[in-house]
């Protein structure tokens, strides 16, 4: 046998991965192999692999359960990490860390997009000297993905299992998209859980995709299927610059998809009505630019990422339709989050206020309230990117300063011509300020005092004053909302902030 015969033996024995077995029991699961998962997400033909031959002398371990190389997406370069399920569930042994080690070496020397496709039931156990606890053991992984974040974009792409510590691969990435009925997260099995502490939990319950998308919010998109998995993490990285030097890339700019509706047909002259704010942003945004992140968790805001003439847009908005868009602990921490990504990777930020506040009463003041809102404001108040202010109804107390009202420094404060800004709002200042003298008068005569206090109370807030003493910026008809958004994110695009002169902030996390 020849030495290249020898060699393209080896390889293709490599390259199919584990035993039949653990292909079949994959399929029956949907799930695809590992490199056919890396063919889907790359440009055909551009996948280059490294370290193909890792443990190539032990026939069980093929790669050593992970594929790792460059390819390119759209054109551009990025890395990626696949855990190969059908080699030991995708164990992570010693050659296994090194290899993820050095992927993201190359990512970070490129400063390209690294993806982690993972699919990997943890440490092999009896491996764990050699890859658990030295210099270059799993524990680097962690160090070299924080890093990383927010100079390269991380996506993690959650096909199966990421348990015990391997389950800090998605909670450091930027991105974690789970495929519904296989992804699961957690840092200790059910099995586990009962052995413990006793406590008798389903793995859905313990960790799994729906769980997170919707409870711990660990999770950022819920699919159904790996195709659509995929799909996704191609369609976030289109709104990505390379790495953090860059600008976000403009694509060609589309008409919204118009419902036919005016701006004022959409949103309610009543400001304690529910609304759907999903059918504003439609009107304002380049038809089928919508990337929603976290869309199941905390939906009393929404964040997402779109297009406004062809440039990319972070949007954080009120949502009257879930708890009237009061801002709670996990809402808080939904914005911040979202907010320090898109300030990472230089992309505008568009806050859309309808906010009466934040939620009030025992139960969040134990859960942290002023912690998470204080995190929140620390978010928009170190954002460098230029942001925009529109008041769509409401803005109440806090919840301006939250969504970046005029004392943090937007470009611009907007507001719909029926927009109010206040401490609170008629119905509850008026109660506040007035109740003992409400209380005093015949009940026949205080609905039409209280009526005639309100009145006055919006008279004092009146947007029209509020541009006259330069509060805000402009009053914008809703006709004219989406073409003075473009202007403006146009004229701010080459805005530039110098650094502050320090390490960071002590965050109130």
């Amino acid at each position: 046998m020849s030495q290249d015969t020898k060699l393209l033996e080896k390889i293709a024995q490599v390259e199919k991965g584990g035993a039949p077995k653990y292909h079949a029991k994959n399929q029956e699961a949907g799930k695809l192999f590992a490199r056919e998962r890396i063919r889907l997400l790359v440009d055909e033909g551009s996948f280059v692999e490294d370290a193909k031959l890792a443990n190539n002398l032990d026939g069980e371990l093929p790669s050593d359960g992970v594929v790792i190389g460059l390819g390119k997406v759209a054109g551009r370069t990025v890395a990626i990490m696949a855990n190969d399920s059908t080699v030991k569930a995708g164990s992570w042994g010693a050659r296994t860390v090194e290899k993820i080690l050095r992927i993201q070496e190359t990512a970070r020397s490129l400063r390209c997009p690294l993806l982690y496709l993972v699919d990997s039931a943890g440490a092999r156990i009896t491996d764990q000297v050699e890859m658990f606890p030295g210099r270059r053991g799993a524990g680097r992984i962690f160090y070299n993905e924080v890093h990383m974040s927010g100079d390269v974009p991380q996506v993690c792409l959650l096909f199966g299992p990421s348990a015990a510590g391997g389950a800090y691969i998605p909670a450091f990435c930027d991105l974690v998209i789970m495929v519904d009925g296989n992804a699961s997260m957690y840092l200790g099995s059910p099995r586990m859980a009962e052995m413990v502490i006793g406590e008798k939990v389903t793995l859905e319950e313990m960790g799994g995709a729906k769980m997170h998308c919707s409870i711990s919010g660990c999770g950022d998109v819920l699919v159904k299927t790996e195709q659509e998995a995929i799909a996704a993490a191609k369609n976030y990285l289109s709104y990505f610059p390379e790495n953090c030097s860059q600008l976000p890339p403009r694509a060609e700019s589309k008409a919204p998809k118009a419902s036919g509706k005016k701006v004022e047909e959409i949103v309610p002259v009543d400001q304690n009505k529910p609304f759907d704010m999903h059918a504003l942003i439609t009107e304002l945004i380049d038809e089928g630019s919508w990337f929603e992140v976290k869309k199941l968790f905390a939906q009393e805001l929404i964040t997402g990422l779109a297009r406004i003439d062809g440039r990319p847009v972070g949007i954080i908005a009120n949502q009257p339709k879930y708890k009237g868009g009061v801002l709670f602990v996990d809402s808080a921490d939904k914005a911040a989050r979202f907010i320090w990504l898109c300030d990472a990777f230089n992309i505008p930020l568009l806050y859309m206020a309808d906010v009466p506040g934040f939620m009030i009463g025992t139960k969040v003041e134990r859960a942290g309230i002023i912690r998470s809102g204080a995190k929140m404001i620390s978010a928009v108040s170190e954002a460098s990117v230029p942001r925009i202010c529109l008041v769509v109804r409401k803005a109440y107390g806090a919840g301006l300063y939250a969504m970046s009202g005029p004392g943090f420094a937007p470009e611009a404060t907007l507001a719909l011509p029926g927009a109010m800004i206040a401490v609170m709002g008629p119905e509850a200042a008026v109660n506040a300020v007035y109740y003992n003298k409400i209380q005093e008068l015949p009940e026949a005569e205080r609905p039409a005092y209280v009526q005639k206090l309100r009145d006055e109370y919006k008279a004092d807030v009146d947007i029209y004053k509020l541009a006259s003493e330069l509060v805000i910026d402009d009053i914008v008809p809703g006709e004219r909302l989406r073409h003075e958004l473009t202007q403006r994110y146009g004229l701010y695009a080459s805005r530039q902030t110098p650094r502050a002169e320090k390490k960071h902030g002590v965050y109130p996390v």
